[in-house]
């Protein structure tokens, strides 16, 4: 049975697309391509799990069908999506007969599109289907919010055999924007200049031991970002930065950013501030004793010794016993977490921007409470972090946070999806 309607990320759901059909993949030497263009929002409010089901039945029969090698699932949408518009889901040059793809939308998908209120494109070369869908949050035009401009307009080179993969991974980094270079024939022929760089994509399986050395030396004399695409890890390349894991969607790109330059904005503003006690039980006998310690020991001594005492990101145990004396199931909260908490990012970093202190304070009661029950210990510091910020009234400190948060936040969720099976 299908779900109600609810807020989803369409990046998570090409991802779990990806994975369920990773075996066929294999099985028939394809690839498949996510090309999101920019138009398109991060989340959108509807039928997720039935947009999920469609898009792969559709490449499910394209699968079994094609004779290509690369299957380009093409997303795109107006210009100005203000509420709700028209998303188009395309798959480019499938090389089936036209007639056999139209028989099988109108037969095979007919109901599931009846009920999306999608209609079939006819489009000569290509696999086309157009569904009504609505943003999740009315006027938000930029999905992809870095936390600081600084790392806004980087120059990047794209070392990648596949054409189809190079078009699709340039389009998602000029989204920010960066500025694109192609480098897999200068690559070929030895022939490019790594020094006007600040981060280059390399496929891994073209990865040398030559260009692992000029890539040392240039990170000798300037911070070049180094990532590797594909599915491997990062063993044996102590000079990698990240890892750029298949399949790429917009999200995963602008994760990837915020990975390669959070710690030089953070070196910029330093926000290395830890204590130990809820935003809401401060009061003002708190306040000032607070400032005269840090007037007798310096605030930065403070905070230095919080941060020395090490603390698990999900305490797994510690949320078992929380959740046993409540009476509730563990798996039940770490859902709920999810469900309120999976995106508040977002949130996090409009408020942040519009300078409400008092929403701060609200949203950081509510994950703290949230946290404390399921043993994520890690965020707990998180909100004694900001609760810091209004008793020592560093308020100036605030912008830093939203991209601090969003790094924990997929570190919790992370551990709270693998422990629930998710991934």
């Amino acid at each position: 049975m299908d779900s109600e309607e609810s807020i989803f990320d369409i990046n998570k759901i090409l991802k779990r697309i990806y994975i369920s059909l990773k075996q066929l993949n294999q099985n028939k030497n394809l690839e498949l391509i996510f090309e999101m263009h920019a138009t398109i929002p991060r989340e959108f409010k509807g039928n997720g799990q039935l947009i999920e089901r469609l898009l792969t039945n559709i490449l499910v029969f394209v699968y079994k069908y094609t004779s290509k090698h690369e299957i380009v699932l093409v997303i795109s949408a107006p210009k100005d999506f203000l509420y709700e518009e028209e998303v188009s889901f395309s798959i480019m040059e499938t090389g089936i007969a036209k007639e056999k793809i139209l028989a099988f939308l109108e037969t095979d998908m007919d109901n599931m599109l009846s009920r999306l209120e999608g209609k079939i494109i006819h489009d000569e070369n290509n696999m086309h289907i157009d569904i009504p869908m609505t943003i999740a949050e009315l006027g938000f035009r930029r999905h992809y919010r870095l936390p600081s401009k600084s790392m806004l307009q980087k120059k990047v080179l794209l070392i990648v055999e596949s054409g189809n993969v190079t078009s699709s991974i340039a389009k998602m980094f000029k989204y920010f924007p960066y500025d694109v270079n192609l480098g897999f024939k200068e690559f070929q022929n030895d022939s490019m200049d790594l020094s006007e760089y600040d981060v280059v994509v390399m496929e891994d399986n073209l990865i040398t031991n030559v260009f692992k050395s000029k890539i040392k030396e240039i990170q000798k004399i300037k911070k070049l970002k180094f990532v590797l695409l594909g599915e491997s890890g990062l063993e044996g390349c102590s000079n990698v930065c990240a890892c750029l894991v298949k399949p790429i969607t917009q999200e995963s790109i602008f994760e990837l950013i915020i990975s390669l330059f959070n710690e030089e904005v953070e070196h910029k503003v330093s926000d290395n501030i830890e204590i130990n006690r809820p935003i809401h039980d401060i009061n003002e006998k708190e306040i000032m004793k607070s400032n005269i310690d840090t007037n007798q020991n310096g605030f930065q001594g403070i905070v230095e010794s919080k941060r020395a005492i090490p603390v698990e990101v999900l305490d797994i145990n510690k949320g078992l016993n929380n959740t046993e004396g409540m009476g509730v199931l563990y798996s039940d909260e770490l859902e709920k977490f999810l469900e309120i908490f999976e995106k508040s990012d977002l949130y996090f970093r409009q408020i942040v921007n519009e300078k409400s202190e008092n929403k701060i304070k609200d949203f950081c009661i509510d994950l703290e409470k949230q946290a404390k029950v399921i043993g994520a210990e890690s965020m707990l510091k998180f909100a004694d972090i900001v609760s810091l910020i209004f008793v020592y009234d560093k308020l100036d400190m605030l912008p830093i946070y939203p991209g601090r948060y969003h790094l924990e936040l997929e570190k919790l969720v992370d551990k709270i999806e693998k422990y629930l099976g998710y991934r």
